[in-house]
């Protein structure tokens, strides 16, 4: 990291900083809960904040390979979120379906 103190360096380092606590906030969220949708919100607000970190890490850094890497995880944690929408959204229909089940039987006894 350079050490500079000019206005950029300290803008740059300002927002380093607050996507960490941006990033420690969700993390908090993530293992708080209380529902799995929130889980599953609070995982992809993470992988967003981890994006942006590495893109601004990369402009303070003057290093562009973090980009090839953002980029990369922005695909890779992208296709996460989508599966676990979906085992999240198939879970429910399996919870709805059994009530449905469970009463349909309570109604012929």
């Amino acid at each position: 990291m350079p050490v500079d103190s000019s206005p950029v360096a300290l803008a740059g380092q300002f927002a380093l900083v607050v996507l960490l606590t941006s990033i420690i906030l969700a993390l908090a969220r993530l293992i708080k809960g209380p529902a799995a949708a929130d889980r599953i919100v609070a995982l992809d607000l993470i992988s967003v904040l981890i994006v942006a970190f590495l893109a601004a890490y990369s402009i303070y850094a003057g290093e562009t390979s973090f980009l090839d890497v953002a980029i990369g995880y922005a695909l890779i944690a992208f296709l996460g979120t989508v599966a676990l929408a979906r085992f999240l959204m198939r879970s429910a229909l399996k919870k709805t379906k059994n009530r449905e089940t469970l009463e349909n039987m309570r109604h012929h006894e």
